[in-house]
């Protein structure tokens, strides 16, 4: 199953200052809800386009994988050393085969028991329309073959099985580096069950972590869900029964008796002890989950990354990666000011993603075709650096978190002033809109419904 590579170029011509010349063809990478769109609205603005995508069908977050993943390094390593190939471990429970299939193409962030919580008819793009009688809140399953089937209705190029490996730019030309397997195979391993009658610890108080508790709930003994009162914390009193909110952790340490190598206690304990913030302990832990979010990597861009270890205030006017919590230097989160042929879509988070996305797919689209141009490049830095000085760096950077009505409204606002009226685009629906009205109460009655975690804390050393 050795990969194959291939090298592709796209002639997408521009200035760094304004799109001014029509890109001949233009790739897109990645197959989620952000590159489908993307590829549709610039399919629709007659520009050739390519998708590539390292899974084997479309679908990006939504798409479940049942093999489990290869465990990743903790503490976290920097951003830049993200995705390097290790090469294969003997020890591992693996094939090489099936190690490389996993590196080819890691498993996603879906779990079984994922569903959206902004519901689909916020969800819907103007590519297409979710069956009738679909409810608001769906399985991954769902979600995931809407994103295939607005795929397949667009009829977009798709490379699957193909890893993008580096993108590179000399002149006006990109070139694409990319592997695809040669061969497809089935044959998915199957994850077991590894918290019956556990205690198991989850770091972090987000949506990821309250829906790991109520899904490991049935089988767990105690769940202890340990946070530090952050921006992203659901309440404690949507955890399953036997659910416990406790503090932030400070340590694991070896108990106190210990000599020795530290290996699995006879009753399958991990041996630790975990001390949280007001000095309380914790012991019998069966297994530590840790839901803390996630990096941003781009490994395919190595030389937009600052050296390891730059913190994001000392990013360089050309630099995209420091820490992983933000991109920097872009202009509406979309544009790399230094050189605008290099486009994101899907940056923003705290939205209703699928058409939030569209949104930023359609502006995009008409700057690519050259029917909107982008300010001058100073201009953009100022707008940015403006940005910057209001909302600071790291995660909030890109929160728009009740601003998501008046981000889209100035995006479409600023690309229909350049466009003829007939091409001139549209934001969101009343409906739309009334429909987040009802999700934003229904997020605060969620949260009046009390921060009261369930359960005692009956496990102290």
């Amino acid at each position: 199953m050795a990969p194959r590579h291939t090298v592709w170029n796209t002639n997408a011509t521009a200035t760094p200052q304004v799109m001014s010349s029509r890109p001949k063809r233009v790739a897109v990478i990645g197959a989620g809800i952000s590159g489908v769109v993307a590829a549709a609205h610039l399919n629709k603005e007659n520009i050739e386009v390519t998708v590539f995508e390292r899974s084997s069908a479309a679908g990006g977050v939504w798409l479940f994988d049942e093999r489990p993943p290869l465990e990743a390094s903790y503490p976290s390593i920097v951003a830049s050393e993200a995705e390097r190939k290790q090469p294969f471990d003997p020890t591992l429970n693996l094939t090489e085969e099936e190690y490389r299939r996993l590196l080819h193409a890691p498993p996603g962030p879906c779990y079984v028991g994922l569903k959206n919580n902004v519901a689909t008819r916020l969800l819907q793009t103007t590519l297409n329309s979710f069956p009738p009688g679909t409810p608001d809140f769906v399985s991954h399953n769902v979600l995931k073959e809407y994103i295939q089937d607005t795929a397949l209705k667009t009829g977009i190029l798709t490379h699957y099985d193909t890893e993008v490996k580096e993108l590179s730019k000399n002149g006006d030309e990109w070139t694409v580096e990319a592997a695809t397997l040669s061969e497809r195979r089935d044959g998915a391993l199957k994850a077991t069950s590894w918290v019956s009658g556990k205690n198991v610890l989850l770091i972090g108080a987000g949506v990821s972590s309250t829906d790991i508790a109520r899904e490991i709930g049935p089988f767990a003994n105690t769940i202890y869900q340990s946070h530090r009162n952050g921006l992203f914390d659901l309440p404690g009193s949507l955890l399953p029964e036997n659910g416990v909110r406790v503090e932030q952790v400070i340590s694991f340490d070896p108990p106190a008796d210990s000599k020795t190598a530290l290996d699995i206690l006879p009753d399958g304990s991990l041996p630790t002890i975990v001390t949280l913030k007001s000095g309380t302990t914790i012991c019998n832990i069966h297994a530590v989950v840790l839901c803390t979010g996630y990096h941003t990597t781009l490994p395919f861009l190595p030389t937009h990354y600052a050296p390891a270890n730059t913190p994001p205030t000392a990013a360089s006017s050309t630099t995209l990666i420091t820490d992983g919590i933000q991109l920097h230097n872009l202009h509406k989160d979309i544009f790399y000011i230094p050189d605008p042929t290099l486009l994101f879509i899907g940056v923003p988070y705290f939205t209703a993603t699928f058409t939030l996305f569209e949104f930023q797919a359609m502006v995009a689209a008409k700057v690519v075709a050259g029917k909107v141009k982008l300010p001058p490049e100073e201009e953009m830095r100022r707008v940015y650096e403006e940005r910057v000085r209001k909302k600071g760096y790291g995660k909030a950077f890109h929160s728009l978190r009740e601003t998501e009505v008046e981000y889209v409204d100035q995006l479409i606002g600023w690309a229909n002033k350049q466009l003829d009226v007939r091409e001139r685009l549209k934001g969101h629906t009343a409906e739309w809109k009334e429909g987040k009205k009802e999700q934003v109460e229904r997020i605060k009655a969620l949260f009046a419904a009390g921060e009261t975690a369930r359960g005692e804390l009956e496990v102290i050393c």
